[in-house]
C-alpha cells in the first residue's frame, strides 16, 4: 500500500531524514519507534505533503505520490491523525466528523463503525469538541480520519496524554480496523508497550534513520526497548 524509497528531508542545512526506505502493508500494522527529536513527525508531514520531499520517492497504491498536494493525497486515500488530535474545538463532535467527510462528493452519511467503534462519540453527537476528555478528542480525532474510509491510517502519538482506559480502547479499534485487511496502518509511538502489543512489523528511528527493524513478535528479542532507551 506504501512504499518509501531513499527518502531525504532538510529543513535549512540541517539533514533530519536521511535516506528511509520502508513499507507498509494492508491488513498490517507498522509500528515507528523512536524518541523525541529523530524526526517521526517531519517523516509524517513528508508523507501527507505537508513539507516538500526533497529526495527519494512515495508511492501509494502503486501511484507515484510524491509531488501530489496535501489534499490531493487524502483523496487518494490517506487518512491521518497528527499529534496532539487537533479537532475543531468550536464544532460539535458530528461536525468534526463531517470535516471527515469533505473529501468524498455528495451528502455521505457518518460510516456506523465508528460509532461501534466509539460508542461516546455517539453518545455526544451534539457536544463541541472543545468539551471533551483528551481520550474522548483522540476517539474523535482517529474517527474524522476514518470518515472518509483510508486505505492507509497514519496516528501520531495517539497515547500522548490519554487515561489508561482510553489508550485500551483504542488498542482494540487500531487491531480491529487491521484485521479487515481494509487498510495499511503506520503508527508513530514511543509508548513501547502500546507499540508492542499492536505491531506486526516495528521500525526505529534514531538521527534521522532507521536503524532497526523486523517483525513485531521480535521486538523484545530484538533489544528494541533498549535502542529506545539509549
Amino acid at each position: 500500500m506504501l512504499q518509501v524509497e531513499n527518502l531525504n528531508q532538510y529543513y535549512g542545512g540541517s539533514h533530519i531524514l536521511r535516506g528511509l526506505s520502508f513499507t507498509a502493508e494492508p491488513g498490517k500494522v507498522t509500528t515507528l519507534l523512536g524518541r523525541n527529536g529523530v524526526g517521526k513527525t517531519t517523516l509524517l508531514k513528508s508523507l501527507m505533503g505537508v513539507v516538500p520531499t526533497r529526495s527519494g520517492s512515495i508511492q501509494f497504491g502503486g501511484a507515484d505520490i510524491t509531488k501530489l498536494a496535501s489534499y490531493d493525497r487524502v483523496r487518494a486515500g490517506i487518512g491521518y491523525v497528527p499529534q496532539g488530535r487537533e479537532i475543531f474545538s468550536r464544532l460539535s463532535v458530528e461536525e468534526n466528523l463531517r470535516m471527515g467527510l469533505a473529501s468524498r462528493p455528495g451528502s455521505t452519511p457518518i460510516p456506523p463503525r465508528i460509532f461501534e467503534m466509539f460508542p461516546v462519540l455517539k453518545q455526544m453527537l451534539r457536544r463541541r469538541g472543545g468539551d471533551l476528555s483528551g481520550g474522548q478528542q483522540q476517539q474523535l480525532a482517529i474517527g474524522r480520519a476514518l470518515a472518509m474510509g483510508p486505505k492507509l491510517l497514519i496516528l501520531d502519538e495517539p497515547t500522548e496524554g490519554i487515561q489508561p482506559s482510553i489508550i485500551k480502547d483504542i488498542e482494540r479499534a487500531i487491531r480491529a480496523l487491521a484485521e479487515t485487511g481494509e487498510m495499511a496502518i503506520l503508527l508513530v509511538e514511543q509508548y513501547y508497550d502500546f507499540a508492542r502489543s499492536l505491531a506486526d512489523h516495528y521500525l526505529v528511528m534514531e538521527r534521522g534513520e532507521i536503524i532497526a527493524r523486523g517483525r513485531g513478535d521480535q521486538m523484545d528479542a530484538d533489544g528494541v526497548r533498549d535502542l529506545l532507551s539509549l
